[in-house]
């Protein structure tokens, strides 16, 4: 990687990417977004507004698009936060971004896209990547910090410690706790385990955590779930530790929790979720180890028929 001030390319400004973002761009890194060109036309004019717990914050970063981003030389870290679905035109659209020597963390859930990024990418040095915030977009586009905490855990695939002590300095700034990870791959089969634990759970039910584990049966329901999950993730040769294991439970379990995730908030909504991706692609996973999910298999189809309905 380049010597600093190291550029920050940031692929999407939705809940995620655009938290982040402003929270680098408000310790001072030279961080631009990639977006498309309506995305990008409302930041050029609004800026990014986060509404996080320990105050609101505005930013104006650089903005590119597409048919900009080839005028650019290429980035030292990109970090890619775009929904599954559209991942390989986000790929598309950064290529002229990554040099030999770019750095890429995605933060998407499972993890078949390493090899797809790998592939696409053979020269860059491909992290893997796990992104811990709840924040959501609201109608007016601010991206709203819906409970505390905010990090980044992300770990070496093949790169060098110089590149990875690098990116820890970059990413250490106010509002993000960065840990650098030894098993990465395990903490994404982790993450893949809760949020697909936690989307069937409320997605069936149609209630945030606690309304259903406070349910006379809810919380057995709950765990049922997290058991199924965790059954995958062992026969896939990740099993889940004892204590991530008692930890998911607890959470999937608390009666005062509000917690959702973002596929049920969009089912309510009556938009499109990111139903294949996050839960079709770890059922194909299933089926391929021959792990039985019948709760699992029943959340999926019920956002399938969610699908189905909005489509027609």
């Amino acid at each position: 990687m380049t010597n600093s001030p190291a550029r920050i390319l940031i692929v999407g400004a939705g809940a995620t990417g655009g938290y982040f973002g402003t929270r680098l761009l408000q310790a001072g890194r030279d961080v631009s977004f990639l977006l498309r060109e309506s995305r990008a036309a409302r930041v050029r004019e609004l800026g990014l507004r986060v509404s996080a717990l320990d105050g609101d914050l505005v930013s104006h970063p650089a903005v590119l698009t597409r048919d900009t981003l080839d005028r650019t030389a290429p980035f030292d870290l990109i970090l890619l936060g775009v929904r599954a679905d559209a991942l390989d035109a986000a790929l598309e659209d950064l290529a002229p971004a990554v040099g030999p020597d770019t750095a890429i963390i995605p933060f998407l859930n499972g993890t078949r896209h390493l090899d797809t990024l790998r592939n696409r990418f053979p020269d860059a040095h491909v992290f893997g990547g796990v992104a811990k915030v709840s924040t959501s977009l609201d109608e007016a586009g601010t991206i709203v910090q819906v409970t505390p905490g905010a990090a980044i855990d992300f770990g070496s695939l093949t790169a060098d410690e110089n590149v990875v002590t690098h990116i820890h300095e970059l990413l250490d700034v106010p509002g993000i706790t960065v840990r650098t990870r030894e098993d990465i791959v395990q903490d994404m089969w982790d993450k893949w385990v809760f949020i697909v634990s936690l989307t069937s759970i409320t997605v069936l039910m149609g209630a945030p955590i606690g309304a259903v584990s406070g349910t006379r049966e809810g919380a057995a329901f709950a765990r049922a779930v997290v058991d199924e999950a965790a059954a995958v993730s062992a026969a896939a040769g990740h099993p889940v530790s004892a204590d991530t294991h008692a930890s998911l439970v607890a959470t999937a379990t608390d009666s005062a929790s509000p917690m959702t995730t973002s596929v049920y908030r969009n089912m309510r909504a009556g938009v499109h979720t990111e139903v294949e991706a996050m839960l079709g692609t770890f059922l194909d996973t299933a089926r391929e180890l021959h792990v039985d999910t019948p709760r699992i298999d029943l959340a999926t189809l019920r956002l399938r028929v969610h699908e189905h309905v909005i489509a027609s």
